[in-house]
C-alpha cells in the first residue's frame, strides 16, 4: 500500500481507481481528510488530502501527527508527498520539480514528535541526517527523466511557520543558509515520517521566486495556485509513473 499525501493544488485529484473514501481517527486527533482508497495501475493506493480537500487547514494547524499515523494504520509502507514550494534559487524556475533531499525546520509551535514522554531509560530519538528515502528518491529522478520534464535531482527545503509568506529580509537570509525553495508543510511532516518508520519522499513543484529578487513582484497566494495548476498534470503524471515501480 502506498500513500500519497496531496498538497496545494492537489488537494483532491481524480487519479484513482475505484476510490471510496474512509474516515480515520486516531490517537492524535482527526486528520486532514478522509483517506481515499483506491489503484493506480494495480497497486492499492491511500491519498490524504494535508490541508483538507478544500484547503482550508492553514499549514500550522494540519494535523501532521494524525495523519501520518492514519496512513501508517492503513497499512502505507511508502509515502510520496507533493507541495507548492516558493524558489530561491535563480536556475529553479517556476514549473520546475525539485525532487528534495534535506530540510531545515524553521517552525516554532508544531508538534514535531509522537513522543511526548519516554519510557524509564529508553529515550527516542529518530535519525534525520538523511530524511527522504534513496530508493524513493531514484524512482520519482529516473521517472522526471523519462517524462523529459525539467527538474532538480536534489534540494533543500526551508519549512516556515506560514500561513504568512517571508519578508525579504528572511528570504535573503534562507538563501544564505542555503536552502533551494521555501515551503510551510514538509519539515514536519517528513520528520513524522521518519519517526514513524515509513520510507518518505516529496516531489515539489516550484511555482514562484519568493520575494527575494528586487524589482518582482512578491509572492501572492493567487500567483501560486495559478502556476500550480496549470502544472499540476506533471505530478499527476508523474504519480501515476512512479506507483507501480516502488
Amino acid at each position: 500500500m502506498i500513500g500519497i499525501i496531496g498538497g496545494s493544488g492537489l488537494d483532491n485529484p481524480n487519479i484513482l481507481s475505484d476510490p471510496r473514501d474512509e474516515t480515520v481517527s486516531t490517537p492524535y486527533g482527526e486528520a486532514s481528510s478522509p483517506l481515499k482508497l483506491g489503484v493506480i495501475s494495480g497497486v492499492p493506493v491511500v491519498l490524504l488530502a494535508r490541508h483538507g480537500r478544500e484547503h482550508t487547514i492553514p499549514p500550522t494547524q494540519v494535523n501532521y501527527r494524525a495523519n501520518i499515523h492514519a496512513l501508517k494504520h492503513a497499512g502505507c509502507t511508502h509515502i510520496i508527498a507533493t507541495t507548492a514550494v516558493g524558489s530561491l534559487r535563480e536556475e529553479i524556475r517556476p514549473g520546475d520539480l525539485v525532487i528534495i533531499d534535506q530540510f531545515i525546520d524553521f517552525t516554532k509551535q508544531r508538534k514535531m514528535t509522537f513522543h511526548e514522554s519516554f519510557e524509564p531509560h529508553n529515550p527516542v530519538h529518530a535519525p534525520m541526517a538523511e530524511p527522504y528515502n534513496d530508493h524513493l528518491r531514484k524512482i520519482l529522478i529516473d521517472e522526471c527523466k523519462t517524462l523529459k520534464y525539467p527538474f532538480h535531482e536534489k534540494g533543500t527545503v526551508v519549512t516556515i511557520e506560514g500561513p504568512r509568506f517571508s519578508t525579504r529580509s528572511e528570504s535573503f537570509m534562507f538563501r544564505a543558509w542555503r536552502a533551494d525553495i521555501i515551503n510551510m508543510s514538509i519539515a514536519t511532516e517528513t520528520a513524522l515520517a521518519n519517526e514513524a518508520g515509513i520510507p518518505y519522499a516529496a516531489v515539489a513543484m516550484s511555482t514562484d521566486y519568493d520575494c527575494w529578487r528586487i524589482g518582482e513582484e512578491p509572492v501572492t497566494w493567487e500567483a501560486v495556485l495559478k502556476v500550480f495548476t496549470e502544472n499540476a498534470a506533471r505530478v499527476t503524471n508523474l504519480l501515476r509513473g512512479v506507483i507501480p515501480k516502488i
